[in-house]
């Protein structure tokens, strides 16, 4: 019954909101140790530093690859299953910019066959709120994924551009507490606001692929990205780790 609630959900408007404990207690405990020793060493806020953390500390496979989450993740791509990438996220009090709205699938166009097999989870390390910034979306906006972009000032935004003409009346805000978490397609539109609150707002996202999507071994920025087989079936025979 709660995957196929779900599923229905989630194909209907491009996310859901888990509000229930993803890890043990020990184990989300023991995640976040290792995010606040990395935040700790990023001085200088480097987005590359806290890029795919998976690929140098194998660590964090233990949580990537976990039952419980590949559970859920089943419920939404279904049971043929490989892990995309993840990013640890940082919005620091008072000085963490805004994220502008965009589409994930924008800056992975090329690098599979379609875009519609991918599901991102931003897990809560920190609580996560609209006073500290969290995620919002505009439900049912993931059947394109490639949108409008204008430029925007990088020094209060994330990235130098947005789209164009978002209803943001209709924005849903993700509200989380630690170890909680949020699904969202790789094609919704989403973004963030400034964290101007005295209290961090910290995530990890975990990204995961069906693998009916075939990895294009010929795009550039495949050449140099890794991918694994988590469970179910490597249909296309993708370049995966094991």
């Amino acid at each position: 019954m709660f995957e196929s609630t779900v599923k229905k959900l989630y194909k209907k408007n491009g996310y859901y909101l888990f509000h229930e404990p993803v890890f043990s207690s020990e184990n989300f405990k023991e995640l976040k140790s290792i995010f606040e020793v990395l935040n700790e060493e990023n001085k200088n806020n480097d987005y590359d530093l806290m890029d795919v953390p998976h690929f140098r500390d194998e660590r964090l496979l233990t949580f990537l690859m976990n039952d419980h989450v590949l559970d859920l993740v089943e419920s939404f791509i279904g049971p043929n299953i490989g892990l995309w990438s993840s990013h640890f996220i940082s919005k620091e009090p008072l000085i963490g910019k805004a994220t502008p709205w965009h589409e994930d699938s924008a800056y992975w166009e090329g690098r599979f066959d379609r875009m519609d097999g991918i599901v991102t989870i931003w897990l809560a390390l920190d609580r996560s709120d609209k006073e500290n910034g969290c995620m919002k979306v505009i439900p049912e906006t993931h059947n394109n994924g490639f949108s409008e972009y204008e430029d925007v000032d990088q020094s209060e935004n994330i990235f130098q551009n947005q789209i164009i003409g978002v209803e943001e009346n209709k924005a849903v805000y993700f509200e989380l507490n630690p170890n909680e978490c949020s699904f969202h397609e790789g094609r919704i539109i989403h973004g963030a606001e400034a964290n101007k609150s005295i209290r961090r707002r910290a995530g990890y996202t975990m990204r995961y692929f069906s693998q009916e999507m075939k990895f294009n071994k010929d795009n550039p920025s495949n050449k140099i990205h890794k991918i694994w087989h988590c469970r179910g079936e490597n249909i296309h025979l993708n370049p995966v780790e094991n």
